[in-house]
């Protein structure tokens, strides 16, 4: 439909096109001073009406070319655009437009140079429409936290009487959403504000679930099935942001850019990651911290019985385990490995990884 559209008005353009030529032609010296067209109005007519049809068939016979062109071009942008997000284009076009002003307001000392200040205005032109442009989509979210923050300050008493507090938005990494303990935490009511479960997160458990190694492929799978329980059994509000930083490559540090850009805080239980967010700034909410913290505080000189399962790290020592996998080191215990034992607390060593606890063999 649009091709015959097209040809229509190729066709209409080319008939156009040929009355003015003919009548230009008319107008000539040559043509003025033959003595028939002069006389006869009738082949005035006729020799225009020659001109409209050899246009408008010229137009309709090259219609096809051209609007083989067109298409080739309108697809060519579409395939463009398509890949560029929403955002970044009305960022762009923005910029554009606010360079376009800006030169605007610098060529127009140059209105008196003649044709080379016409050059020189358009080259400045199309300079500062690239750039603002370029500035623009580079610095996105910059300007959305800038007018975000202003509209915050202006808003903020209402804020506070019609809308109660609800919490920090938690950005979750894809340990933490393999680890499956989120879920559980999550169902007891300790987390408040939203989830923020990241499209980059997303499409590296996907890469993880295809791997061709079994283990990696069984804990991409189980990721995703956590995922979707986080979706359909939370009562706390989840959301995939689509925000993605493709100047940076890992995915560890684009989480901690978007925990940076909504102000919000990363969920994880990657050791590394904690330290590296520390560093920045970044307020990291860690699972096994959490987990180290629940788990009964035993304090030195404290008893218990418990079951030396192997040799530790140092000569004499025996290794043993709570229930809840914490492993105590039992100074001179090798000798009763196999075999319950009671120990003596004698200290606790408490890291971000985990807690050590230290004993020896009681005495009887």
């Amino acid at each position: 439909m649009l091709k015959k559209i097209l040809r229509i008005l190729f066709t209409i353009i080319g008939l156009i096109l040929g009355f003015i030529i003919g009548s230009q032609l008319l107008k000539t010296s040559y043509i003025s001073k033959l003595s028939y067209f002069k006389s006869s109005t009738t082949l005035s007519a006729l020799f225009i009406i020659i001109c409209i049809l050899l246009f408008g068939i010229i137009m309709y016979l090259l219609s096809p070319v051209i609007n083989s062109l067109i298409m080739k071009v309108m697809e060519y942008v579409e395939n463009n655009f398509q890949r560029i997000p929403a955002n970044e284009i009305l960022f762009g076009t923005v910029g554009a437009i606010i360079g376009l002003v800006i030169s605007v307001l610098i060529t127009s000392t140059f209105s008196n140079f003649g044709p080379l200040g016409t050059i020189v205005s358009i080259v400045i032109a199309v300079v500062m429409a690239a750039l603002g442009a370029n500035i623009s989509v580079k610095k996105r979210e910059e300007i959305t936290n800038f007018f975000s923050s202003l509209k915050k300050v202006n808003m903020s008493k209402e804020k506070k009487s019609k809308n109660p507090y609800k919490g920090t938005p938690k950005v979750l990494d894809t340990s933490v959403i393999i680890d499956g303990r989120i879920l559980d935490i999550c169902q007891t009511g300790f987390v408040e504000g939203t989830l923020i479960i990241p499209n980059f997160v997303l499409e590296e458990l996907r890469h993880i679930a295809d791997s061709s190694d079994s283990l990696k492929r069984n804990r991409g799978r189980r990721g995703l099935d956590i995922l979707n329980k986080i979706q359909k059994e939370l009562k706390i509000d989840v959301q995939i942001s689509e925000r993605d930083f493709p100047e940076i490559a890992e995915v560890d540090s684009k989480l901690l850019k978007l925990a940076q850009v909504l102000d919000g805080k990363v969920i994880t239980n990657d050791y590394n990651l904690n330290k590296v967010a520390q560093f920045q700034g970044v307020d990291v909410l860690n699972i096994n911290e959490l987990a180290n913290a629940v788990k009964p505080m035993l304090l030195p000189g404290e008893e218990m019985v418990m079951q030396i399962v192997k040799d530790g790290k140092e000569s004499g020592q025996g290794i043993g385990y709570l229930d809840d996998g914490t492993m105590i080191v039992v100074e001179g215990g090798r000798r009763y490995i196999g075999e319950e034992r009671g120990v003596v607390v004698t200290s606790v060593l408490q890291t971000a990884a985990g807690r050590m606890i230290f004993a020896k063999p009681k005495e009887n």
